[in-house]
């Protein structure tokens, strides 16, 4: 009896005639598909160097093995760079995705545990599935040259996985990094230095290194946390041995044709149950302090959006979004682009937005250089996908881990401002760890 198939022959040889003719130029195809695409992740990504999943809040999402061309940029000016570098392609098939991740230092990751991710990164896969509504694509790309057999061979042999068993990473230890103490330190420095007025506001991060008995599979991660985070923009970058991976509650920019949209997220709290859940919404929405943080990073989202697009909308107050152990106040900011104005145009604009940086931009991003101590790599940078129908998504990478082998780091961070308390900044970001080190450390 043979085993089950994502791809059938048929669906493959039909790939397969679509790449016929002139092998000089890049090549791709596209063909209507059922497969589900964390399914070829999950099958596929061993066999390939490189592999991507992203998934949206709607149930949209895209997988990817194997790279056909892939496009740097780093630097102050990595997004007119990749601009030029995106318009130089060739013209791609219907459903193709440039998958794109970028990492919140323009310069890109410092750090070795960081090795292959760049400053600016946008990969036109070998291999795309693509779910957007009700219909499922696959995309293939063939580089200049190159032989598609070995790949449809690849595909040809995949086959669907068992949903993961539960968490079980047996033995682990959790280590704070920089330790619990000394971050509540740099918190008390950054309202120092707010009150004394040389900032509004800045996020200060910190990290969790998880080592753990047993290797973690990236994408059995991905599965258990959108299963577990329905709301969320859930994410795997994998490179090598090394895998990027999140659900982050927060949309950098998407765009569909010249209408865009932006949802930054600032001022939160804990979920609880019940009456109490409302309780604590309620008086995260009456906070002071929330209430003001939140207006600085919807201020300043505004005036750097406005020269860019013919209007705005967006509402007179912030509403509540509930994640799995956090609620967040919530701006959606609605837009058309004005004329010659790109998507690149505007993330170039807008990151690092004051939700994962601060206000004035460069003195904000001068202390978390000096007081942070740790390489942010694509932590709080962007995440998603770009296609050439002027169509985005792009995520700001929260809720994450860089997972290789045993050991993870998770990130998370806070927004300090002049009212902000150190002892309970350092409860928040244990609120934010939760939903990945609820997975990483089970017992």
């Amino acid at each position: 009896m043979s085993l089950p198939v994502l791809f059938t022959n048929s669906e493959l040889n039909l790939v397969a005639e679509q790449l016929e003719g002139d092998s000089t130029g890049l090549r791709s195809a596209s063909i209507p598909v059922t497969c589900d695409p964390l399914a070829v992740v999950r099958a596929g990504a061993r066999l390939v160097a490189h592999s991507t999943f992203f998934r949206t809040p709607d149930g949209d999402e895209v997988a990817s093995l194997g790279i056909a061309a892939k496009l740097t940029a780093a630097g102050t000016d990595r997004f007119p760079t990749m601009e030029q570098h995106v318009a130089s392609l060739p013209p791609l098939t219907d459903g193709a995705r440039l998958m794109a991740g970028f990492s919140f230092s323009p310069d890109g990751p410092s750090s070795s545990e960081w090795a292959g991710f760049g400053a600016f990164d946008v990969v036109l896969p070998a291999v795309t599935v693509v779910r957007d509504g009700l219909e499922t694509r696959l995309v293939v790309a063939v580089a200049p040259g190159a032989d598609v057999g070995p790949m449809l061979d690849t595909l040809a042999g995949l086959s669907p996985w068992d949903p993961p068993p539960g968490p079980d990473p047996g033995a682990h230890t959790v280590e704070s990094v920089p330790p619990a103490g000394a971050w509540q330190a740099e918190v008390a420095e950054a309202i120092g230095a707010i009150r004394d007025g040389s900032l509004e506001k800045v996020v200060l991060a910190r990290s969790v290194l998880v080592h753990s008995e047993r290797a973690t599979d990236p994408y059995d991660l991905v599965y258990h946390l959108a299963e577990a985070n329905p709301a969320s923009y859930v994410y795997a970058a994998a490179v090598g041995s090394t895998a990027f991976v999140g659900a982050s509650p927060e949309l950098l920019l998407s765009q569909r044709d010249r209408d865009i949209r932006v949802n930054p997220l600032a001022g939160s709290a804990r979920r609880g149950k019940g009456e109490d859940d409302v309780a604590v919404g309620e008086q995260l929405l009456n906070s002071h302090k929330n209430r003001a943080e939140h207006a600085i990073v919807v201020d300043d989202l505004i005036a750097r959006l406005s020269p860019l697009t013919t209007d705005l909308v967006y509402p007179a107050g912030p509403s509540l979004r509930r994640m799995a152990t956090v609620q967040h106040l919530s701006t959606e900011i609605n837009g058309t682009l004005a004329p010659e104005v790109s998507t690149l145009d505007v993330l170039g604009a807008i990151h690092p937005t004051p939700a994962v940086g601060g206000t004035p931009r460069p003195e904000s991003l001068a202390f978390i250089d000096k007081a942070e101590g740790i390489d942010r790599g694509w932590y709080a940078g962007g995440i998603g996908w770009l296609d050439p129908a002027g169509r985005a998504v792009v995520a700001l990478s929260l809720r994450c881990a860089l997972v290789h082998d045993r050991t993870s780091r998770l990130y998370a961070g806070n927004g300090i401002v002049a009212e902000s308390d150190p002892a309970t900044e350092l409860d928040e970001t244990r609120l934010k760890f939760q939903p990945l080190l609820s997975l990483l450390a089970a017992t």
